[in-house]
């Protein structure tokens, strides 16, 4: 099912219309497979906002290793007033290659989208502007995300759905959503 993007704007411009001095930050959140990227490249299309992608932080091996490079580098200039500048992971590779990975700089905008696995955290939650949860079925997203990276990384998807639920069911992610969207096909 195609999330209602009309429902999904009415949640967030309601949760944008305090007048702000900072940049107010968009989650967009949920397991992979799930639909965020989807999600979020919609809403930031509505709002002219630019995104910030989790997966050019995330490596494979270690799950939650890279959040505090995703803080100092996203969430605290943006919120700062200042623009993001941060060195992307190579995706396919898991890693920062050779030193010559690209380095992306997210100019400061009044509205910016931070999409993927675990950006709407306890860690961070209270300083977002609004927390949306994207959710499908689990054999669902493994197909989503097999058709994406290869039946060569399905070792991978299987130990990094059993972590991220590990992960979401500690932090209580969910259930700090200010909408769950569904993306049952």
């Amino acid at each position: 099912m195609q999330p209602d993007l009309a429902q999904v704007m009415r949640v967030v411009d309601a949760r944008l219309a305090a007048p702000s001095a900072t940049a107010r930050l968009i989650g967009v959140d949920g397991p992979s497979g799930s639909g965020k990227s989807t999600l979020a490249r919609a809403i930031a299309g509505r709002l002219d906002a630019p995104v910030v992608k989790v997966d050019d932080f995330v490596t494979w091996q270690h799950f939650g290793a890279w959040w505090p490079r995703f803080e100092e580098q996203v969430v605290a200039p943006l919120l700062a007033g200042r623009d993001a500048r941060y060195q992307a992971r190579d995706w396919a590779g898991d890693e920062f290659g050779d030193g010559l990975a690209e380095w992306r700089t997210v100019p400061w905008a009044p509205v910016v989208v931070v999409e993927g696995v675990t950006s709407t955290r306890a860690a961070v939650a209270d300083r977002l502007a609004c927390r949306l949860w994207v959710e499908a079925p689990p054999d669902l997203r493994l197909l989503r995300g097999l058709r994406r990276d290869g039946e060569s990384h399905r070792a991978l998807w299987d130990r990094w759905m059993r972590e991220e639920a590990a992960f979401f069911a500690a932090d209580g992610t969910r259930a700090r959503a200010d909408l769950i969207v569904d993306t049952t096909i």
